[in-house]
């Protein structure tokens, strides 16, 4: 029997993707944006998914509907804006567990936690969520934790090291039922710097040239795709890799444009073949990169791509429903090895008996 799974704020299904190829069985997904549960509906393998405000779901109810009496995992990644860097610049909002729009989501994991009483959690976010400013949601998480008997491992990962060819940090929590032998995350399989003589065991980090060059042809909407905004004429003399501080004193150009540091580290951001992305964003921009280093807006597939979906993983809605639901996600490669790593750590031992008492069955039967 697989190991089963219920996951919450699901998206368009990253997390949940990485699981079922590690062998998990995802029984019930949801979400409360409804672009999300289409695609989820039309391209998850997810037994259940409802559409639904977290806050009106009640996790016994959902037990009885999916009719399993207990959960193996529980996942999901609750909205990250509260916990971004962006938000230190909206000095007009509160931020982390305390935001109006968001804080919510952190409480509402835990109570599906405390509902459901997964042998395994896995919680997802980003990076910010560590930072000090936030300290009072990771005290929360720790506070609910032990609260509830559960041991945690913490990793901040950057998914480029495991393979994502995109340099996206994210913060991965594995909840563990005390008693059971604490998480311990993989080795990182890739490294920027191949140099180094402790990482020679290491593959060099994917690029962007390798997982998009051979979707990287011309198109006739091409034209209409043109990335920059106003700042067009200045996106295409910016090198491949580079932003806005192209056009700054501070690294000598003869005409600056921008003060050193004066916008958003992804403004007229440009990728570059030769490296991995920089994160793509769930909100797309016309001066937001990144953009493809031929100074147009990046396409779905490619995005997937950097994002590690497959190919022919349908992605439903607008252009810009699409792009939110794939920047959302969690890589379901990266997702892919924890999981696994869960499995191996956890399960395996579970499979082997139920095998060795199928395989028993069957010979008593024979004889």
């Amino acid at each position: 029997m697989k190991p089963t799974v219920v996951s919450i704020y699901s998206g368009c299904g990253g997390i949940d993707i990485g699981f079922e190829k590690a062998g998990f069985s995802i029984e019930f997904a949801t979400d409360y944006w409804e672009p999300s549960t289409k695609t989820l509906k039309h391209s998850s393998n997810a037994k259940e998914v409802l559409c639904e405000d977290i806050q009106n779901i009640n996790f016994q109810d959902v037990l009885q509907d999916i009719e399993v009496t207990s959960i193996d995992c529980l996942v999901g990644g609750p909205p990250c804006p509260a916990y971004s860097k962006s938000r230190f610049y909206r000095k007009e909002k509160k931020r982390g567990i305390d935001d109006e729009t968001y804080g919510f989501t952190l409480k509402e994991y835990f109570r599906a936690v405390e509902e459901l009483s997964p042998k395994i959690f896995f919680f997802e976010n980003v990076h910010g969520f560590v930072y000090k400013p936030h300290q009072s949601a990771l005290q929360y998480l720790q506070d609910e934790c032990q609260r509830l008997g559960y041991e945690i491992s913490l990793k901040v990962i950057n998914a480029a090291n495991y393979g994502v060819p995109q340099t996206r940090e994210r913060v991965i929590i594995i909840g563990c039922k005390t008693g059971l032998k604490p998480f311990v995350f993989p080795d990182e399989t890739h490294t920027r710097n191949l140099q180094k003589k402790e990482n020679s065991d290491k593959k060099p980090w994917v690029t962007c040239g390798d997982v998009i060059s051979d979707i990287d042809f011309y198109l006739p909407e091409d034209k209409n795709m043109q990335a920059g905004s106003k700042h067009k004429h200045l996106l295409k003399e910016i090198p491949p890799g580079d932003n806005y501080l192209f056009f700054t004193t501070k690294r000598g150009h003869p005409n600056p444009q921008f003060k050193w540091r004066s916008r958003y580290w992804s403004f007229l951001l440009k990728l570059s073949p030769n490296r991995p992305s920089w994160t793509i964003q769930a909100s797309h921009s016309n001066n937001m990169g990144p953009f493809h280093w031929k100074n147009r807006f990046l396409r779905i597939p490619e995005i997937k791509r950097i994002q590690t979906f497959d190919d022919d993983y349908e992605i439903l809605g607008s252009f810009k429903d699409q792009w939110r639901q794939i920047g959302n996600a969690v890589p379901p490669l990266l997702s892919n090895i924890i999981a696994e790593e869960i499995k191996k750590q956890y399960f395996v031992e579970d499979s082997n008996r139920e095998d060795f008492e199928l395989n028993q069955k069957l010979q008593l039967t024979e004889i």
